[in-house]
């Protein structure tokens, strides 16, 4: 592409180069954030790529099954230069589920169904959360370990919510 040839190990050296250089300058509460970040990017990356293969196999392609990739285990669906993008650059991507549109007649539907995996993962966490605070109280959240589990919890509504919303942007090639 560019007249030169970069190996995936030189270009994770150099993905790493930068997420050291980037990490010295967040600070400690950045780094805190960025920590805190990680479980949520992990688990919308993931329900969404899931989502695709759900309904590409519901729909009678067995891509995904033959491929490993209906699964909701993360190593399935996170690509490591789009997790990194994700994660300092705030705009990145999973591994695309592959599928055969030959198989089927609903695009749609396949397409729709990673943002929709967002949104129900954003309401389910959002309904947690609501459980927290009516049954733990305020008194749990003012904790540390309160802090963290509320503060993880709001990230993974927020990044279900704007991946899911991102996606349906109808631009090449999001969903």
């Amino acid at each position: 592409m560019f007249g030169f040839n970069i190996d995936k190990r030189t270009l994770y050296i150099i993905i790493g180069v930068l997420v050291v250089i980037s990490l010295m300058s967040y600070g400690t509460s950045g780094i805190f954030s960025l920590i805190l970040s990680i479980p949520a990017v992990l688990l919308a990356i993931t329900v969404h790529e899931f989502g695709h293969a759900f309904a590409a196999y519901k729909l009678g392609d067995d891509t995904p099954v033959r491929q490993g990739r209906l699964s909701l285990n993360p190593f399935d669906h996170v690509d490591p230069l789009g997790l990194a993008m994700l994660l300092f650059a705030h705009i990145g991507w999973g591994k695309p589920v592959e599928i055969d549109p030959r198989n089927y007649k609903a695009d749609a539907i396949v397409s729709f169904a990673g943002p929709l995996m967002n949104f129900i993962t954003a309401i389910i966490f959002s309904l947690i959360y609501c459980a927290i605070i009516k049954f733990a109280g305020i008194a749990f959240t003012l904790t540390n370990v309160g802090t963290i589990v509320i503060a993880i919890i709001l990230s993974i509504v927020t990044m279900n919510i704007g991946l899911g919303v991102f996606n349906l942007l109808p631009l090449p090639p999001l969903d």
